[in-house]
């Protein structure tokens, strides 16, 4: 990708079929579907890719097994397809990962044992492998670290695991390696209307400050817990449609969980599920879900989060954690669709998954709700009726087989550049003295860095160090310790002076302060 030619691209196109608005899971998906379908495609998001809620989730692909619990079949049953085709196309992103439940009642085991199985049996052929009862002594020797005191046994069970970023970055090659048009840090501003119906946007790039008047057939609204936002652009008195949800993980070293099985909480001091999961060599633990009446860009963790998740961790485990322990502590805000029987009171714990697909009287499709899992899917439906308010040539979806850029099932889940996945021998070739890392804490190269400037459109150090990389969501201290090295390789690339660098390292400094524990 190359921000540079295709803001020539966007300058020299009148007309696009598709134009999106939202560079997170969900309009990458869609910028993908509209894309592989032959429509001309322009994707927009006014800060960088995954910036908000799509680089701050679990890191699980999964069906929801707690959504199981409170019946909603539906959902399931979509999420393991999905999982299942995630899995197929993005072999070096997407993998198995074993969970266990550690059970303290005699009824606990066989309980979810039976539940699990139903979860076995909605996956089909798209399942990862069965679930199992295990023993005290199974279950110990699977989780050394659980609290033993009363432990009966437990169940295994199988979901998958991804790297949330390096999907939506993926994604984005995916939809240029079809003949998608996207662009960072090029925010909506208003929109232009003929009559009563949306002809297209004005948007302003927000690195040289110049203002685009753009021209779509359709216009799609992703943009996520902000979407309230770009509806009431077209609408000014629509009511709010989002209810956002603000969920808080923490980061812990490895030797919290000693093997390579997750762990999964059934039961929280408010009911809901909590998982320890081990992802690149660390573990996280999450996550909260407390309602917010406020979307921020960059949302901060509530101290009383952070001790509920410490808190619940630690009855199940012998080595409690502490603040000490904390490597980073990072925010998501989940775009929950708000549905008019929705009470204010509602825990949105219980606000449905599902997503929506709206559309305004003139014209404007927005997508609301969803999760990870279920991009693509929700991606086909806004497509679909995309194409029916644009008036484009109806064209079959074929993301259930199209290959996420990168794709390789040989690749190597033991080497930290797996996430690149075909690419990875490319940029180890960029420079032979550029392979070693620039961290003793995980893996980021000059040669990572060099090949996310020229081909991955990371702009900012930020961009580097949170999301092209995962340095700043493992160990925030450490991130903040090699950003001076980082920042400077970027400048060597990008053509950028001294200033630059400052101006980047102290913004970076800013934005990281929420991520370090306070101890």
């Amino acid at each position: 990708m190359n921000r540079s030619a295709n803001l020539q691209t966007l300058d020299q196109t009148s007309q696009w079929d598709v134009l999106i608005i939202g560079g997170g899971a969900t309009g990458l998906g869609i910028a993908v579907d509209a894309a592989t379908r032959g429509y001309k495609t322009l994707l927009i998001e006014k800060v960088d890719f995954a910036k908000g809620t799509s680089s701050r989730s679990t890191k699980l692909v999964h069906g929801g097994v707690r959504y199981l619990q409170n019946g909603d079949v539906s959902l399931v049953i979509e999420a393991l397809k999905e999982r299942g085709i995630m899995r197929n196309n993005a072999p070096h992103l997407v993998r198995d990962l074993s969970f266990i439940i550690p059970s303290y009642d005699w009824w606990s085991s066989p309980f979810y044992g039976i539940g699990l199985k139903i979860y076995d049996m909605m996956a089909g052929k798209l399942g990862l492998g069965p679930s199992t009862l295990l023993n005290r002594e199974e279950t110990l020797e699977a989780i050394p670290n659980v609290k033993q005191e009363g432990l009966m046994g437990g169940v295994i069970y199988h979901d998958g695991q991804f790297d949330d970023a390096r999907m939506a970055v993926s994604l984005a090659m995916t939809a240029e390696d079809h003949g998608a048009t996207l662009l960072n840090y090029m925010s909506f501003e208003q929109f232009h209307k003929q009559g009563d119906l949306i002809t297209g946007i004005q948007a302003k790039d927000q690195l040289s400050g110049e203002l685009h008047d753009i021209s779509s057939k359709v216009v799609v609204n992703a943009t996520g817990v902000f979407s309230d936002e770009v509806m009431q652009a077209d609408q000014p008195d629509l009511p709010a449609s989002i209810r956002p949800s603000q969920g808080v993980h923490i980061v812990l070293e490895a030797d919290f969980l000693q093997k390579d099985h997750a762990i999964m909480v059934p039961h929280t001091t408010d009911g809901r599920v909590l998982f320890a999961v081990p992802w690149n060599g660390y573990v996280v633990v999450g996550t909260t879900d407390s309602p917010m009446d406020e979307a921020l860009e960059e949302p901060i963790a509530m101290e009383e989060e952070v001790d509920f998740i410490l808190a619940n961790a630690g009855m199940y485990m012998t080595r409690k954690p502490t603040r000490e322990d904390i490597r980073s502590i990072f925010v998501g805000l989940r775009p929950l669709a708000a549905s008019s029987g929705d009470s204010e009171k509602q825990s949105t714990k219980e606000v449905s998954r599902h997503h929506k697909v709206l559309v305004s009287p003139s014209g404007l499709v927005s997508i609301l709700g969803g999760k990870w899992t279920t991009y693509r899917k929700m991606a086909e439906d806004v497509v679909n009726t995309a194409a029916t308010v644009g008036t484009l040539d109806e064209t079959d979806c074929t993301t259930a087989t199209t290959r996420i850029h990168g794709f390789d099932e040989e690749s190597d889940w033991a080497d930290p550049l797996h996430v690149y996945g075909s690419d990875a021998n490319a940029i180890r070739e960029l420079d032979p003295k550029g392979n070693q890392s620039l961290s003793d804490k995980y893996m980021i190269s000059p040669n990572q860095v060099r090949w996310s400037v020229r081909h991955e459109m990371a702009i900012t150090l930020e961009d580097m160090l949170a999301r092209r990389s995962r340095a700043l969501f493992l160990d925030a201290q450490e991130a903040l310790s090699i950003a001076p090295k980082v920042a400077q390789i970027m400048a060597e690339e990008s053509g950028h002076d001294e200033a630059w660098v400052a101006s980047q390292i102290a913004a970076f400094n800013r934005v990281a302060a929420s991520y370090v524990p306070k101890r």
